[in-house]
């Protein structure tokens, strides 16, 4: 049964990578952090999955503005579902670890292709 499964799996991987389709998103924006930008905020655009482990399609941090733009890409049989994660520090005192906030990013901004053709 383990031996069924484990090729089961392998051969989902196999078919994505031969039938799926190229699909591209892009997100950008500006972060503050009261009332200033918030300068070296990590982002990450995700592919969210439901059957397998999330795609990481670009990652970056804010600059001296608090500006960022991630694009990228990754290979579905269905629509992808990209998320936009920002793991940031602002107003959580003397917590050790970033706060995570998470956005979905509606389909009309998901593309055809290895090349986003709109922005979010």
């Amino acid at each position: 049964m383990r031996y069924f499964l484990l090729c089961a799996l392998f051969g989902y991987a196999a078919a994505i990578e031969m039938f799926g389709r190229d699909q591209s998103s892009a997100v950008r924006g500006r972060l503050m952090c009261d009332g200033r930008p918030a300068v070296g905020v990590k982002v990450k655009l995700w592919d969210v999955d439901r059957t397998d482990a999330d795609d990481l399609m670009d990652e970056k941090f804010t600059d001296m503005n608090g500006e960022f733009h991630l694009a990228g890409w990754t290979k579905e049989y269905t629509t992808i579902d990209p998320k936009l994660s920002i793991y940031h520090d602002c107003n959580d005192g003397l917590k050790p670890c970033q706060r995570k906030f998470s956005i979905l990013i509606p389909d009309s901004y998901v593309s055809h292709g290895k090349v986003p053709k709109k922005v979010s």
